[in-house]
């Protein structure tokens, strides 16, 4: 069995999806829509930067997402191989998640631009810049890192964001916090925590007014029926019913990304081979969970040659 996997923020890169879209009708065409969906020439931006306008959150999200769709376009239209068939169940790594629902039809390609567009909005909005922070603690398991959050908590929110893998885990909340749990992360058996470059705390209980934006779009807008089911950032548990999973997207934004839990569910459900699109940061996180798990990343036109050639 299959599962096709889709990244998260911080895969984004300026030069993201050009050569795809040079070789490919079916990438451009993904460019084309995301730019009129959102009124805005987002393919120039990850074309040829600058950077800090590609890193902007309302940016990075639906780029990440294009550039993944297109990687999917070209993989289907191309080279024939169709998701719904090759693979067995989809998930993605936070906003991932909108991507994968867009790969088994569940949100059109406009739709999850726009929603996208909104969560990014939504989330960078939902606490004053300066505010709030996020930390990957390394040489961290889920047990170390929960300790860690709840001593440096101190009063305000220090919180698991992302469980990644057994070796890296994210937290995040008010700054001052995420800074004492930075500060103290020997006391507690880890082996160093880096502040991230990010604008905002995701993930977290203070990103309850972006949770609330989202609710009221996506029950204006919900997911339609999945071609393929998907396991959930929130439970790590497997999705087909739209409504359900229109409720689990907005505890989302607040709730803990659960990736290692949900690829050892995946694993359980007889995964074997997990293939990323658009990226290749999940796919080294997974080997990290199981050592047994076949992995691709698939980024390049070569890459999606090869791949189709594979499988045949």
């Amino acid at each position: 069995m299959r599962a096709f996997v889709f990244p998260g923020q911080g895969s984004q890169k300026v030069g993201m999806g050009s050569d795809l879209a040079d070789a490919s009708t079916a990438a451009r065409e993904v460019f084309e829509e995301v730019d009129e969906a959102l009124s805005q020439k987002l393919s120039a931006i990850m074309r040829e930067g600058p950077e800090d306008q590609l890193t902007l959150t309302e940016n990075a999200q639906p780029a990440i997402m294009a550039n993944a769709i297109a990687t999917l376009r070209v993989l289907e239209q191309d080279f024939g191989v169709k998701l719904a068939e090759a693979g067995s169940c989809v998930a993605g790594h936070s906003l991932g998640e909108y991507t994968a629902l867009c790969a088994v039809g569940a949100f059109d390609l406009t739709t999850t631009a726009r929603l996208l567009k909104l969560r990014g909005q939504a989330m960078q909005e939902a606490v004053p810049v300066g505010e709030g922070a996020m930390a990957a603690l390394l040489g961290a398991d889920i047990d170390k890192a929960t300790a860690l959050a709840e001593a440096a908590a101190d009063g305000e929110v220090c919180e698991i964001a992302n469980d990644n893998d057994p070796t890296q885990v994210v937290i995040s909340g008010h700054k001052s916090a995420v800074e004492r749990a930075v500060a103290v992360v020997k006391d507690h058996g880890i082996k160093r925590g880096v502040l991230l470059p990010v604008s905002a705390p995701f993930h977290c209980s203070l990103m309850q007014p972006a949770a609330d934006r989202m609710a009221q779009a996506l029950g204006e807008t919900p997911p339609g029926a999945l071609a393929l089911p998907l396991f959930a950032n929130v439970t790590a548990a497997k999705v087909s019913d739209p409504e359900e999973e229109r409720a689990l997207l907005v505890e989302q934004v607040t709730g803990r990304v659960r990736w290692r839990e949900s690829v050892i569910a995946m694993r359980a459900d007889g995964v074997e081979i997990f293939v990323e699109l658009g990226g290749k940061v999940l796919g080294p996180m997974i080997g990290r969970i199981d050592r047994e798990a076949a992995t691709h990343s698939l980024i390049t036109m070569e890459d999606l040659e090869t791949f189709a050639k594979e499988i045949g």
